[in-house]
């Protein structure tokens, strides 16, 4: 995929990583993903930027005292943070911390949506996010699951403008898309029939590499774990892993089996 400037309204704009070890984090993704990074920022409380090339790919943070710890958090572009934090109540979301500037780089939030999963909120400012996408090493896909499935696509649309399109809508397997006709940028996955009762849903990130297997004897060699085996999909090699604190994020790349 071409590099990009800015993501359109609505699509997932930049990944950030909180973290128990922010240093043995940065070795485990420069080894998996290929990814350097730059020196901790101090006036963002040790903020790390990781990069691929010379772009920032995604963020990550040693995780505060009370807040999570070792997940991955994606975040959504909006023109104007504030009105979307605005949306989110009547949408039937949660607002989790408010719109905030950050230096001159954006506004930020935090909601969650009535499925109960958490979603960041990023208006750019000279901070753009990330501009590599569906490359080795650089965010291929993101996805959804979410026992609310019906609130959650209506949640958004409202509150974040997304134009959805019924991927599939059988019993078995209902899947909602932001975009169509090749400019998808997200998936919703119903997936009130396989979590357990009462777990909130949650987003996916999919990296791109360029091959799953070998990624994933990466993975385990430097601590992490496996956590859904690589299958081949029609839409590539898929795998789900973990890194050795415990952030779950998933593998995708066109190689298959053999």
């Amino acid at each position: 995929m071409p590099h990009r400037d800015d993501a359109p309204i609505g699509a997932p704009c930049w990944v950030e990583l909180s973290t128990s070890d922010i240093e043995r984090a940065r070795e485990f993704y420069g080894e998996v993903l290929g990814w350097g990074s730059l020196p901790p920022n101090a006036d963002m409380g040790g903020y790390v930027n990781f990069t691929r090339g010379d772009d920032k790919i995604a963020g990550g943070i040693a995780a505060q005292p009370g807040a999570p710890a070792n997940v991955w958090l994606t975040y959504l572009a909006t023109s104007d943070a504030r009105a979307t934090v605005d949306a989110v109540g009547p949408a039937g979301g949660t607002v989790m911390m408010p719109a905030m500037d950050v230096m001159d780089l954006g506004v930020m939030a935090i909601v969650s949506d009535p499925g109960g999963a958490t979603i960041g909120i990023w208006q750019p400012g000279t901070h753009r996010g990330f501009t590599r996408l569906a490359e080795p090493g650089a965010p291929a896909w993101f996805e959804l699951h979410t026992p609310a499935y019906d609130a959650s696509v209506e949640f958004y649309r409202s509150a974040f403008g997304w134009d959805t399109e019924a991927m599939s809508i059988t019993p078995e397997f209902r899947y909602t898309t932001q975009g169509r006709d090749g400019a998808e940028t997200a998936g919703i996955m119903d997936a009130a029939a396989y979590f357990p009762e009462g777990a909130p849903g949650e987003w996916s990130i999919y990296f791109a590499v360029e091959n799953t297997d070998d990624s994933l004897a990466k993975i385990v060699s430097l601590g992490g774990s496996i956590l859904e085996p690589a299958q081949d999909s029609p839409y590539g090699r898929l795998a789900r892993a973990a890194d050795p604190m415990g952030a779950q994020f998933k593998l995708m790349s066109n190689s298959s089996q053999g």
